[in-house]
């Protein structure tokens, strides 16, 4: 007895032992803060509100680019290295192909129906596969040229008009926000639906009382959607209570988008039927006339708000910030406006075909992508498998995100990274792309999960900058001498809106008037 109680002794220091050696080999988790038993850091989370400057303060705090955080039983792991991001999107995408299975994305995408929020399935295959060769391909962005030309107009027209006084073309004052999301929903509306309005828009033109419901739906879709809600890590908390009120919101805000969309959507699938539409227009002509698969009515309806949501999403606050930088730093607007006179003139508007040539704009463009992103994290990708990123262990069903603000602002890869400076984008006379091969920056996603509408993304945002650059000349206010170029506290976008003062800039019968 007393040798076999000695044997298991030694069994125990042994497998002691082992254990440590084999801890010691295996990689760890990355760092991150001490969790507490079952709830995680969930209580440091709710304590530090917005969620994404409590991660980015932890991760300066810690010194490292890359962080763990349970809540729960979930691991979330943020990086801000392009190395590790390239490792993540590129060597081992096929790995972090499927997204989490949330609250959130389970509402937007009505049951998990559309393409950018489904988890690994199919039915994303399928979609994946429609939307690249369908949707926004190349011979489908040329087809709608038309209706982005007509939108690029409309709103030079408004902004001339807000210049006119009942004696003179002089100058006006103009909310630089409410044009650029103008400029990006119209389009939105009109390649999708053939319109730019639901009603009739406003006298002068500009978003009606339908429209701007529209576009604040979208913008609460977009902030809450992946936004660490509680019942997304601790799904049995559904069934008790809305924990945190993130569902009520994005529940209203969903029936609000769709309240517009759904009806155009459900009377062009019966004209279809009677045969009263008969030739392609736009968009949702091809989603309704698709084969091989045929979608189903409510596939349609999700797929138009996933791609509604996408193509509002960028472009507005990427020129927003643009322009408020542009008008601090007259040297930049100048060189901006140098390179249109010289390559386009002043005697003809800038055109879609001439974008290629205006790499100035273009790095105009990037550097507000770079230094103010829409989103501060990409959206959440979850390891099918036990793996390792950067050295570190990531266990399976992890949730990674990869941080915009991290890769654009990291020190270590830009000099003097809180600088607006276009300049840093230039390479000789090699064309400015708005995508960054190394990941120094995330203008789009990358990957298997990346967005399909590069294209149309950059064509949106740099025809927005030269024709608002080509056009106008752009100043303070009156009584003003400064732009504020703070962010909101809760979010990315500048803490008060853009307001500036516009004067044409050309000759008087090249702006639309009619």
């Amino acid at each position: 007895m007393f040798i076999f109680d000695i044997l298991l002794v030694l069994i125990f220091i042994f497998l002691v032992r082992w254990n440590r050696r084999l801890g010691h080999l295996s990689p760890l988790l990355p760092p991150g803060p001490k969790p507490l038993p079952f709830i995680g850091s969930l209580i440091a989370m709710l304590n530090h509100k917005p969620t994404f400057r409590w991660i980015h303060g932890m991760m300066d705090e810690m010194k490292t680019k890359i962080l763990c955080i349970r809540i729960g039983n979930v691991h979330v792991i943020t990086m801000s290295d392009p190395k590790i991001a390239r490792e993540l999107l590129k060597e081992k995408d096929e790995i972090f192909t499927s997204r989490p299975d949330c609250m959130s994305g389970y509402l937007t995408s009505d049951g998990y129906l559309n393409t950018s929020l489904v988890p690994m399935s199919d039915h994303w295959k399928n979609m994946r596969r429609i939307i690249a060769t369908q949707i926004v391909s190349v011979s489908g962005h040329k087809w709608l040229q038309n209706k982005r030309d007509q939108e690029a107009d409309n709103l030079l027209r408004y902004i001339y008009n807000r210049c006119v006084t009942n004696v003179a073309v002089t100058g006006g004052v103009v909310n630089v926000r409410v044009i650029t999301q103008q400029y990006t929903s119209n389009i939105a509306r009109k390649i999708m639906f053939g319109s730019s309005f639901f009603g009739t828009g406003s006298a002068d033109g500009s978003l009606g009382k339908e429209e701007i419901e529209h576009v604040d739906s979208f913008f609460t879709i977009l902030g809450y959607t992946y936004a660490f809600c509680v019942t997304d890590f601790f799904p049995w908390l559904r069934w008790v209570t809305d924990f945190d009120g993130h569902e009520k919101i994005i529940r209203n805000a969903i029936r609000t988008a769709r309240k517009y969309q759904d009806p155009l959507i459900d009377e062009r699938i019966q004209q279809w039927k009677d045969g009263v539409k008969t030739k392609e227009d736009d968009l949702l002509d091809v989603f309704i006339n698709l084969e091989n698969p045929r979608l189903s009515v409510d596939i349609i309806k999700a797929q138009i708000l996933d791609l509604m949501i996408a193509t509002f999403d960028n472009t507005w606050n990427a020129i927003e910030w643009a322009i408020a930088e542009m008008i601090n730093k007259q040297t930049i607007l100048e060189k901006a406006m140098s390179e249109l006179d010289a390559l386009v003139g002043k005697d003809r508007l800038v055109q879609e075909s001439d974008l290629i040539h205006l790499n100035y704009i273009k790095a105009c463009v990037k550097e507000a992508l770079r230094l103010h992103p829409m989103a501060p994290f990409t959206l959440p990708r979850v390891a099918s498998r036990d793996t390792t990123l950067g050295g570190y262990f990531i266990p399976k069903d992890s949730q990674v995100i990869v941080s915009r603000l991290g890769l654009g602002r990291n020190p270590e890869v830009w000099d003097d990274p809180l600088t607006f400076n276009p300049n840093r984008h230039m390479n000789g006379n090699n064309e400015v792309v708005l995508t960054d091969h190394n990941l120094h920056m995330l203008s789009f996603s990358a990957g298997r999960r990346g967005c399909p509408g590069v294209v149309l993304g950059s064509t949106m945002a740099v025809m927005l900058l030269a024709r608002l650059v080509q056009g106008f000349t752009w100043e303070f206010p009156p009584n003003e001498s400064h732009v504020d170029l703070k962010e909101n506290l809760q979010n990315l976008c500048k803490a008060k809106p853009l307001l500036a003062l516009a004067k044409p800039r050309l000759p008087q019968h090249l702006y639309p008037t009619s």
